[in-house]
This record gives structure tokens, C-alpha cells and sequence, in this order.
């Protein structure tokens, strides 16, 4: 009997090691950061393509001029309710992060402190970004104006709130390979670098597991809104049947072929994509196009059963 609690002692004590091992954070290289230099300007047009003010803006801030992204925009989930982060360079927010601290941050979800992003945060897109981009993405965050607001912790209960366990969830969920691997055209790799890296549409409009691992099965074929409040729409050809000319005029100026406005949170990415340039706007029209149509389907349990249409 001793012997046998030994050697459960021993192998717990292995199993434990190994878990650690695996569920550690994976940071980019630091050889593949050295002499990375962003531009700003550049950076600028990254800052869009990304959508960073959708999220970091306070609540309510419709200010003009440059965003100051002081964060204290809550995000309700069926995990617990996150809350976006001052992200402004200033000692409150990423003022005195490196440059090295910020890309592994938006590109592995890794904290400077060595810790885990929750996938709120959609680093699980960003980890496609090209690196010069958010290098230059990094140069134009650090232009904008700093806030002196203090980052509100997420709201999330146990088991959840166990940063490690993310390290598991990246194990088995987390894609650093496009999910289009068809043979696209130079314009459609454009697109799909924007819709699936950059522009993290996959995020919003692609179904998830109970986990919250997305279901690339059943790519940008309409998932519930994870608040509750209804369904973000198919934009696969299956359920956007719209023209390419007629997708690029909504990323433009939000108006549809039905002649309407779209709101909620596709208004604040027209927004975005209204400062992209024609050939990218025409990129993303030309991926959404490209991507094979599948019907939307039934969520499945867990994720949430909402069916109103956005």
C-alpha cells in the first residue's frame, strides 16, 4: 500500500509538471523581434484595420480628435464579464511596456508579467498579424494621448478566473494558421489577412464550442451575440448574397442595398474599415466572396440559443 501511495504521489507529481509545462506562455521569439522598427504613420492605418478604439474607447467617449483609449468598456459573456483595459501610453495603461511587451501581448496574449489574456481579447487573430504591422502598430499607439484611469479587473467566477487553465484552452483552441487555405487570388490573400488577422471578423460572426473555442467548420456563418442580445449575421455567400461593389459601398458608408444603416457594433467597424483604402475594402469583398457558403447553423448547447436577427 505505501508503495502504491508512492509511486500516485510521484506520478500526480509528474502529471502535475507536465501540465505546467504545457500550459505555459509561448512568447514570440525574441530573435524575430530584433531590429523591428514601426512607423507611425503606417501604424496609423493598422490602428483601423484592427479596430483597438471599438474596444479601448471609455463608454460613451464619441469625443473628436485622436481616441484616448482608457478602456472601461465591459464585455458580458457566458464566462464572466471582461472589461477592456486602458491601453494609452501612460503609467496607467502601456506607457512603460516595450515595444518586445506589446506585440506578445496583441499577437500571443501574453502579459509582461508572463501571464495569459483571456481570449476576449482577440489576440487569437491578431497571433496572424504580420509583425512589422504591429510593430507599427505599437509606434502609433504610443502618439495617442495617455489617460490617467486606472484598468477595472474582469469579472469572472471560478474555475474561469485561473489564469494557467488558459494556457489548456490555447493548447486546444487556439489557430495560428488562416482558415481559408483555398488558392486565392494576390486580392483575396489581402482580404483574408484582413478579415481573418487584422480585422478579427471571426471573432463575432463565427459559432463557438461550450469552451469558446470558434468552430472553423462553420466559418463566419453567424453566431449568437454573446450578450445575449441576438444574432451576428452569416457572411458567408450563403447569407450575405450582396455584390462585392455592394459589400465595399456598406464598409465605406454603412449604408446596405436595402438602403439602411447598419448599427450596433457594425457601426463602429464601418467606422474602421471607412478609413481603410478602396483596394482593402475591395480585398475584404473579395475574401468574403471567395469563402465557401455554409448555412448558419443551430448553436450548440451552452453558447447561448438567441436567434433574433442584429
Amino acid at each position: 500500500m505505501r508503495r502504491a501511495l508512492t509511486a500516485l504521489v510521484l506520478l500526480a507529481a509528474v502529471g502535475g509538471g507536465v501540465a505546467w509545462w504545457l500550459t505555459a506562455p509561448d512568447p514570440i521569439p525574441e530573435s524575430e523581434l530584433a531590429g523591428l522598427t514601426g512607423d507611425a504613420t503606417r501604424g496609423q492605418a493598422v490602428f483601423a484595420a484592427a479596430g483597438c478604439a471599438s474596444c479601448h474607447l471609455a463608454p460613451e467617449d464619441e469625443s473628436a480628435g485622436p481616441p484616448v483609449l482608457a478602456g472601461g468598456q465591459r464585455f458580458v459573456t457566458q464566462f464572466g464579464t471582461f472589461v477592456a483595459p486602458n491601453i494609452s501610453p501612460s503609467p496607467q495603461g502601456v506607457g512603460n511596456w516595450t515595444d518586445a511587451q506589446l506585440i506578445n501581448a496583441i499577437a500571443r496574449g501574453v502579459s509582461p508579467e508572463g501571464q495569459h489574456y483571456y481570449p476576449a481579447f482577440p489576440w487569437t487573430a491578431y497571433n496572424k498579424a504580420d509583425l512589422q504591422d504591429l510593430a507599427d502598430l505599437v509606434a502609433h499607439l504610443r502618439t495617442l494621448p495617455p489617460s490617467e484611469a486606472e484598468s477595472l479587473p474582469h469579472e469572472v467566477p471560478f474555475p474561469f478566473n485561473i489564469r494557467r487553465s488558459l494556457g489548456g484552452w490555447k493548447l486546444l483552441f487556439e489557430n495560428r494558421d488562416f482558415v481559408l487555405q483555398a488558392d486565392l487570388t494576390p486580392e483575396q490573400e489581402r482580404g483574408r489577412y484582413l478579415v481573418e488577422a487584422l480585422g478579427h471578423c471571426g471573432e463575432c460572426h463565427t459559432p463557438r464550442n461550450p469552451l469558446g473555442g470558434l468552430r472553423t467548420d462553420a466559418w463566419l456563418s453567424g453566431a449568437p451575440d454573446p450578450a445575449g442580445d441576438g444574432q451576428n449575421p452569416n457572411i458567408t455567400p450563403a447569407g450575405l448574397q450582396w455584390s462585392e461593389g455592394e459589400i465595399v459601398a456598406m464598409l465605406q458608408s454603412g449604408f446596405t442595398p436595402e438602403f439602411d444603416v447598419v448599427g450596433g457594433e457594425m457601426a463602429e467597424v464601418v467606422r474602421n474599415t471607412s478609413q481603410l483604402s478602396d483596394a482593402d475594402r475591395q480585398a475584404i469583398a473579395a475574401y468574403l466572396k471567395a469563402v465557401p457558403p455554409i448555412e448558419s447553423p443551430a448553436p450548440e448547447p451552452g453558447t447561448g440559443d438567441s436567434t433574433a436577427e442584429e
